[in-house]
């Protein structure tokens, strides 16, 4: 039994232990704020990596998916509509 206890409080048991639970702290949701910033740092190619890394560690990837996609849908009717208006002024 002393064993058992002795493995599991072996420095690599910790190391482990306090991964995961440092992991778990930087898991929390980002705001809607953080996320559009990093929609729109993304899209202009100016994303740190600093900050890309904790995109992909803050834990579903479907904030950022549902917000790519609805920027880009936004991107692409404000192109239209400028060059409707463009056309148009001809």
């Amino acid at each position: 039994m002393a064993e058992n206890r002795q493995s599991n409080d072996t420095p690599a048991h910790q190391q482990r232990q306090e991964k995961s639970d440092g992991s778990a702290r930087q898991r929390r949701r980002p705001g809607l704020l953080k996320i559009m910033q990093s929609i729109l740092a993304g899209a202009l190619g100016v994303q740190s990596s600093h900050r890309h890394r904790e995109d992909f560690e803050s834990g579903s990837p479907w904030p950022y998916i549902i917000g790519g996609i609805l920027f880009t849908a936004g991107f692409v009717v404000t192109l239209i509509l400028i060059v409707n208006w463009v056309l148009a002024g001809q």
